[in-house]
């Protein structure tokens, strides 16, 4: 990954473009209108700032081009390189990549119900709080995986590398913010 102040910087430049043409394509916004806008505008910057190298940064852009009103303005955001136009060879490689990682997760959950039978009928002590145990990580793993865009589609050790890079890119989002709004309170008090 890139060192923080140079995504930084790439993030400030989308998120501003894709503020200003928001700004451009409604004057007469209500504030819901313009906090969706704005919550938009930052998580496509931020996507496309990752180059849609993360899982979560193409579920990002793919979930906000499938809404209807909000297509053109990603569209805007993004620039003519959207998804639509990506090369053949870059969407089957995804997709080839994709199937293997379902496959693998299938796999590993059939080994997994093979090996919780015969732990269920062994059931010593050791085992039954093996499985409670399992049980734990499995319902805390469901619900990170409901926390990272495109999450329910990734195995354990992809969702905790797409959970680190989310993460760092929402304290990124969350630094330039709290800069912009320090620097308008000073300007205001100015």
């Amino acid at each position: 990954m890139r060192p923080h102040s140079s995504l930084k910087q790439e993030f400030v430049k989308k998120w501003m473009a894709g503020l200003q043409r928001c700004s451009f394509s409604n004057k007469n916004m209500s504030i819901l209108e313009r906090k969706k806008a704005i919550k938009l505008s930052a998580d496509v910057a931020m996507a496309s700032v990752r180059n849609s190298t993360t899982c979560w940064s193409r579920a990002l852009i793919s979930s906000a081009s499938k809404d209807g009103s909000d297509n053109h303005l990603v569209e805007q955001i993004l620039g003519p390189e959207t998804e639509s136009n990506r090369p053949a060879m870059a969407n089957k490689a995804q997709t080839r990549r994709a199937s293997v990682c379902k496959k693998i997760v299938k796999r590993s959950r059939r080994i997994r119900r093979r090996g919780r039978r015969k732990c269920v009928a062994a059931a010593p002590a050791k085992a039954l709080t093996s499985t409670i145990a399992k049980h734990l990580v499995r319902k805390r793993t469901q619900v990170l995986k409901s926390l990272i865009p495109g999450g329910e589609f990734m195995n354990e050790i992809c969702l905790i590398e797409e959970t680190l890079d989310y993460i760092t890119s929402l304290r990124i989002q969350v630094d330039v913010m709290r800069s912009l709004a320090a620097g308008a309170s000073v300007r205001a008090s100015e």
